[in-house]
């Protein structure tokens, strides 16, 4: 089986992310966020979404890609590179229960005994 590749990110300071994005969108004379697609950047608007939200590291290809489009200057920007699977937990963790654990298995019958009404 080959070796999974994993596209570098980009990581800039809290809240930078969102304004390197302003940045881009204000040098393209663009009119939203939205416009950015139509300089033929090949992702999809849920991810620029996820990428103006801050909820997605800016993969470092896109990256690549807007600064020489609008003309930005990676050396005035301040940012780091970061593997593509930073943050990822890895698989499995959440199958690995204890088995014949007597607090998961009550039912409802037993459950109910030890609920008072609060008067």
């Amino acid at each position: 089986m080959g070796r999974i590749k994993f596209v570098r990110r980009i990581k800039f300071a809290k809240h930078a992310q969102k304004k390197f994005l302003d940045l881009g969108i204000l040098k393209l004379n663009s009119p939203s966020l939205r416009g950015l697609l139509q300089f033929g950047f090949s992702i999809k608007y849920s991810t620029l979404k996820n990428y103006y939200n801050g909820t997605r590291l800016i993969s470092e290809d896109f990256f690549d890609d807007l600064c020489e489009i609008a003309l930005i200057d990676k050396s005035k920007l301040k940012y780091k590179y970061i593997c593509g699977n930073w943050g990822q937990v890895k698989g499995g963790k959440k199958s690995k229960k204890k088995k014949n654990d007597p607090t998961k298995n009550r039912t409802w019958a037993s459950s109910k005994s030890t609920i008072r009404p609060n008067h």
